[in-house]
């Protein structure tokens, strides 16, 4: 079994000093604002360094996530915020929006922004992963996990976090609950589609296979119909991308039920099945067509010419000449006009996002080092003279460029 995912790109940001002369008035508030600036530039680093792994990554975000929290909870348990927490300006850019920048005084939006990436990596090193050819069982595990881990970040900046800010999320930005919705759904319906792969390569009941198929293709159409009210400029190529998986996924759910219709002698609605099978087989074909030669943020791919896409063809077409010859010499059913409903619920296999915490409060913030940032030693603004705009860099991200068609093999 195989396996290709689209990715969009990553957010940049502009750079963030946190040089506070004069405010981190003793040695260890600076040391502070050093680390920080260095934390930072690390985690940005690890983005698109391709020997990163999971562990790296938890190392980084811990590192950096535990400093920021002292501009954003309060050290005395309360529930009053940081007095830092909007004494600097961040800038984040959007996966669908190209280099169009967000800004916000908020340490608050540079949490959810910094957060959303590290869940995008996590994507993105499970997509690289699944990419390989040759690919591990144990490798396999990683992809799956790493999906649940993105998963469980996106929903827990939904859930905790996006809510505080100060300013409210513009429509069809990347803090949108609609679109973090289509990147958990995503995040859960490529995990499945490893649940699938493990459970056709150990032969397991194919009335299991098509529900589990089935469950995937309605996570895909989800996640489509949750785009529809937004700008197809920028939404246009990640929409192909869940119709055609929706397809994909609804070939192998009615591929799977010919199966199992045939192995209760229902030979006449097993071909139906498969005849459907077809269809949807031949729908995904043409939607891979229009997703290459569609513009639009993410990864630049021919999917029909990846294994993964091949190999459902050839199953659905050699399954449905058993039934046809099966029907021919034993049976003799007549085949129904109406493809048989599908009514599939899965019982095993459904993924849930791992649930996901922000750490705790790093150990060099302390009371004595929080007070030794003096809000009033902070140079008043000349808003006389306007402040030039900083361009925001993209990520050179090397997993945005084509890569070669050769699929995964899970083994």
């Amino acid at each position: 079994m195989t396996h290709w995912f689209h990715r969009n790109p990553l957010k940049a940001t502009a750079p963030v000093t946190f040089n506070y002369y004069g405010v981190a008035s003793t040695p260890a508030a600076a040391k502070i604002c050093n680390d920080l600036r260095s934390s930072r530039a690390r985690l940005l680093e690890l983005f698109t360094d391709l020997s990163c792994n999971p562990d790296m990554m938890k190392n980084a975000t811990d590192s950096y996530f535990s400093l920021l929290q002292g501009f954003i909870v309060s050290l005395d348990d309360s529930s009053k915020d940081s007095k830092l927490r909007y004494v600097q300006n961040f800038k984040w850019t959007d996966t669908l929006h190209g280099q169009v920048p967000s800004a916000q005084q908020d340490a608050v939006f540079e949490l959810v922004s910094m957060g959303f990436n590290v869940a995008l990596w996590y994507t993105k090193y499970a997509s690289r992963l699944a990419g390989k050819e040759d690919i591990t069982e144990d490798e396999a595990k990683d992809v799956h996990r790493s999906m649940k881990i993105a998963a469980g970040i996106f929903k827990h900046l939904k859930e905790s976090h996006i809510p505080k800010l100060i300013t409210p999320v513009e429509k069809g930005r990347d803090l949108e609950a609609r679109l973090i919705d289509c990147y958990i759904i995503q995040c859960q319906a490529e995990a499945q589609e490893v649940t699938i792969a493990r459970a056709i390569e150990l032969k397991h009941n194919p009335g299991l296979i098509a529900a589990l198929a089935y469950e995937t293709a309605n996570f895909y159409l989800r996640a489509d119909q949750m785009l529809s009210s937004l700008d197809p400029a920028y939404t246009l190529k990640w929409r192909k991308y869940f119709h055609l998986k929706s397809c994909f996924y609804m070939a192998y759910a009615y591929c799977y039920h010919g199966q199992t219709l045939l192995a209760s002698d229902k030979c006449g609605e097993s071909i139906r099945a498969l005849q459907e099978a077809e269809k949807f087989f031949a729908k995904a074909e043409a939607l891979c067509k229009e997703y290459g030669e569609t513009k639009g943020p993410g990864t630049t791919a021919k999917p029909s010419s990846h294994l993964f896409f091949r190999k459902l063809g050839t199953l659905v077409k050699n399954t449905l000449e058993k039934s046809q010859r099966e029907n021919g010499f034993i049976y003799f059913q007549k085949i129904p006009s109406e493809a048989p409903q599908l009514e599939l619920k899965a019982n095993y296999g459904l993924v849930e996002p791992i649930p996901f915490e922000f750490p705790v409060v790093h150990a060099q913030w302390t009371p004595e080092t929080l007070a030794a940032f003096d809000l009033t030693k902070r140079p008043k603004e000349d808003s006389a003279k306007p402040k030039p705009e900083e361009d925001v860099k993209p990520m050179k991200e090397p997993d945005i460029k084509p890569q070669k068609d050769t699929g995964c093999q899970i083994s």
